[in-house]
């Protein structure tokens, strides 16, 4: 089985994981957010495209679910001597895939060719590919103004009134070498359970990206990351809510129409499997949380099962 898996976030890396071990990795091709990449430093880093790529290569730190296992910050430290800002921490051994990646940019090469490169070196089986090669950028809009997104996620602490969400670029964007591809040839479509807007959000504010999903030939299978009307984790509820969307699955539809097909919800949640059935999209409760590697492989099973349920026979 083919699968295109849409990302970005902590929650995406368990399922991922989850997938890679009850897939051949090597069918699992992974559209991951870039919307939140910054510059630190002078460096180019992309927080989603590390996160997926450390959790697939075993080496991401699940503890914090960012960053490398192992860490340690001495370069930060000095960097505060010197006064420069440190509210986004980086780690020793995380900065060297920052500076791989800045250098080998500044040579010319694609975001895509470098995210290639650096999954080979690291023994990464499945494919990640960035959502686009081209400057797209998350903006928060708060009544005091504009905000980066890891400055309201990371400086701000999420503290800030959300007025509204901006993708600057995507309007010019062009998905990456393969993304459209990939989604086209799938056999199943899978969108992780990440924050609607900050994480899938910016991937399909790509049009061709979106044009992509809504002619996908294969099931197109969502997981919940709201439960009990709060999300897992992140600010999710309050961004959805900036968007006019309900903080529920219902809203997780809403983002994701015309294309979800099949959304699994927390059981908590499974009376709003009719309201989610008159906007064409199947709920199937179960156990959304992935504390550990075996509920991380439990619900990737759940996943692929809903999908089977929705291949065509053969």
């Amino acid at each position: 089985m083919r699968v295109a898996a849409l990302a970005g976030g902590t929650g995406a890396a368990k399922l991922l994981r989850g997938l890679a071990a009850a897939l051949d990795a090597s069918a699992l091709t992974v559209v991951v957010n870039t919307g939140d990449d910054a510059e630190v430093w002078g460096l180019r880093v992309s927080p989603d495209l590390d996160s997926v790529m450390y959790a697939l290569a075993g080496v991401l730190d699940t503890g914090r679910g960012w960053g490398r296992a192992d860490e340690t910050f001495r370069c930060l430290s000095a960097m505060a001597v010197y006064g420069a800002p440190t509210w986004f921490t980086l780690g020793d051994r995380d900065l060297a895939t920052h500076l791989v990646r800045t250098r080998a940019l500044r040579d010319g090469q694609s975001l895509s060719a470098i995210t290639a490169q650096l999954c080979r070196t690291l023994g990464v089986a499945a494919r990640l590919l960035p959502m686009s090669d081209d400057a797209v950028r998350t903006t928060i809009r708060t009544p005091e103004g504009r905000l980066g997104f890891q400055e309201y996620f990371v400086r701000d602490k999420c503290q800030a009134e959300v007025v509204g969400i901006d993708y600057d670029g995507a309007d010019r964007a062009r998905p990456a070498p393969g993304v459209v591809e990939a989604i086209r040839e799938a056999d199943l479509v899978v969108v992780c359970p990440s924050n609607p807007v900050t994480s899938v959000g910016p991937i399909i504010a790509v049009r061709a990206i979106a044009d992509a999903l809504a002619a996908a030939r294969a099931p197109v299978v969502g997981v919940s990351p709201i439960v009990g009307g709060a999300a897992v984790s992140g600010p999710a509820g309050a961004l959805m809510r900036a968007r006019g969307l309900p903080v529920s699955p219902v809203g997780i539809a809403h983002a994701y129409a015309p294309w979800l097909q099949t959304l699994l919800v927390a059981r908590d949640d499974a009376a709003c499997a009719p309201e989610l059935a008159a906007l064409g999209v199947r709920a199937v409760p179960t156990d959304v949380m992935m504390p550990d590697a075996e509920r991380e492989r439990a619900l990737a099973r759940a996943v692929l099962d809903a999908a089977r349920a929705r291949l065509p026979l053969q």
